[in-house]
């Protein structure tokens, strides 16, 4: 990791529970990676599930939960234990990816995560991302933090600029769901360049049928195993540049 002002680029974001592909391609772009683990649970959202390929579709693998509040943060969700949901779901990936050349190291990988016995929603997600980073190396590049320990308050464009200057970057890169709060303009007058993903989505091998991107990167290691590192192979835009790209204009709209 280069934590140097004059080459550090930090990447925040909220933590999902064995995400795709694009999470990490955006993690191995960062030298800190923030866990935003202390902002309110959005209902709908992505932070509790993901996609798993299936002969019969796509199917959601979902964290069951304890019933939520509003306004309620990530990390005070807390999970639903009184059904034994970590075999039942170990058992539907192992039949999922039983004739994938890597399924092992995928089952053995999730096993590692189930094995501990995390209380919250955010414990669990930050567990299966790191995890997964461990897999594929990731770590000794990264300085990895949780926006919970850092005792930074603030809302909004305001709070993840402080806390890129806390940990003295000077480069952010963040995802599409910016465009609709982001203040550009506050983070130029503090000289952290602002750059977006754009995200490549190389096909790698998968069964089932017809190429999806969006699956949980389990998909990724069960057909690559730490192959897979090879199709991270998105890029970063500059915000300005990215503003004038038909995906943010068909965002936006």
């Amino acid at each position: 990791m280069n934590s140097s002002k004059e080459n550090s680029t930090t990447v925040i974001s909220q933590p999902y529970f064995f995400p795709w592909i694009g999470m990490f391609e955006q993690i191995n772009f960062a030298d800190t990676y923030v866990h935003y683990d202390d902002v309110q649970y959005s209902k709908g959202h992505f932070q509790d599930r993901v996609q798993i390929k299936t002969n019969d579709g796509s199917k959601w693998l979902t964290v069951p939960k304890k019933a939520v509040r509003l306004g309620q943060m990530i990390n005070e969700i807390q999970l639903e234990d009184r059904k034994d949901w970590r075999k039942s779901q170990l058992e539907f990936l192992k039949q999922v990816y039983k004739k994938a050349p890597f399924c092992s190291e995928t089952i053995n990988l999730v096993e590692e995560v189930y094995s501990s016995n995390y209380n919250s929603l955010a414990d669990i997600s930050i567990a299966s991302i790191e995890t997964v980073l461990d897999f594929f190396e990731m770590k000794n590049n990264t300085r990895i933090l949780k926006s919970s320990d850092l005792n930074i308050e603030g809302k909004s464009t305001a709070r993840v600029l402080a806390i890129c200057k806390h940990v003295n970057s000077n480069k952010y890169i963040t995802g599409m769901g910016a465009l609709n709060y982001f203040d550009f303009e506050l983070f130029e007058k503090e000289n952290i360049r602002v750059e977006f993903i754009e995200y490549a989505k190389t096909p790698y091998p998968q069964l089932f049928g017809e190429f999806n991107p969006y699956l949980s990167i389990l998909d990724l290691i069960a057909n690559t195993g730490k192959e897979g590192i090879n199709y991270f192979n998105s890029r970063t835009i500059y915000w300005q540049e990215f503003l004038k790209t038909d995906i943010a204009k068909d965002y936006l709209n």
